[in-house]
């Protein structure tokens, strides 16, 4: 079987989804058949390397793979790659009717700070013969004058009904069932990430043509909700110990690192019975936690505390 990140790569603007204010700044562009050099910037699975490939392939037709260099961070990121292969590239006059040919550089950020500095020297004397499309997830990485000869392009997390559109999508073309309850677990372990909810749908459907909520949160090594909740819920009554060793429980059932399941129940806390002050200071808690899990404290140690500070904030 296809990996379905390829399967269902759109060929169209018009299938892009979730991100129709850029798509339509960019179908201009290409109807013009001229445009500037482009920063790609947002989270992972949001559409940035589908985008590039279709206007690649909207501008050249057949002979996109002539006139299109896609590099990305598995390949050689440091200065000589862009004194010799991309500056090689894009001196190259265009095969077709299109007078430029495109560079596309996927997570740029990762370029070290000499290589994007011989870039925007590259950028700026063969803006004739190439354009660049820049991808990358945070721009603040991104040298400024390198930002400033680009049109900039934020691309956001797909919303529910974006990922919807796409289990729908899927669903008909593969012949699965997806119940509501399981579109909503969907959408929670995405994160709106595309191109993490297809592994996880094509991971479910080798198991279950049916797929539901309980398969979903099975197969990604996550903890299911209701679980989280309960957990806190016994902290913030006051039972410490019996909250402590559920945690541990669901830790070891699902295989969970504490890294894990500390983002799970920050996004728990809101839908306790608590106080909104009490909220915040949970959350204000939370990351705290996670703050030293990073520095290598010890996972349990740290969530015993997090449990304990969630029944003494309960109880002032």
């Amino acid at each position: 079987m296809k990996i379905w990140t390829e399967k269902f790569r759109p060929q169209d603007f018009s299938e892009v989804v979730g991100q129709e204010h850029i798509v339509s700044r960019i179908k201009a562009f290409v109807e013009q058949k001229n445009m500037p050099h482009l920063l790609f910037a947002g989270p992972a699975g949001v559409g940035k390397t589908t985008l590039s490939l279709i206007i690649a392939k909207k501008l050249f037709g057949e002979l996109w793979r002539n006139n299109f260099l896609d590099l990305n961070a598995s390949d050689d990121r440091g200065i000589d790659i862009v004194r010799s292969q991309i500056k090689d590239f894009a001196r190259t006059k265009a095969i077709g009717d299109v007078p430029f040919r495109i560079i596309y550089l996927d997570e740029c950020d990762s370029l070290t700070r000499e290589a994007q500095q011989a870039l925007r020297r590259t950028m700026e004397n063969f803006s004739d013969s190439c354009r660049f499309i820049l991808s990358c997830n945070y721009s603040s990485k991104i040298l400024d004058p390198i930002q400033s000869r680009c049109s900039i392009f934020r691309f956001k997390p797909l919303e529910k009904k974006d990922i919807q559109k796409l289990i729908e999508r899927i669903a008909k073309e593969e012949k699965i069932k997806v119940d509501a309850k399981a579109i909503d677990a969907l959408f929670e372990v995405s994160n709106g990430d595309c191109r993490k909810l297809e592994n996880i749908l094509q991971s479910c459907s080798a198991i279950d043509k049916n797929i539901t909520e309980e398969l979903i949160y099975k197969l990604v090594a996550a903890a299911e909700p209701k679980e989280i909740n309960e957990v806190l819920a016994t902290a913030v009554n006051g039972d410490f110990i019996k909250s402590r060793n559920k945690l541990l429980d669901i830790m070891l059932k699902h295989g969970l690192s504490g890294l894990d399941i500390i983002k799970q129940i920050q996004k728990e806390i809101w839908n306790l019975d608590a106080s909104d002050k009490a909220k915040v200071a949970m959350t204000e808690k939370c990351g705290e936690i996670e703050f030293r899990m990073v520095e290598g404290s010890d996972e349990f140690l740290q969530l015993e505390a997090l449990l304990a500070s969630f029944t003494v904030i309960k109880g002032e």
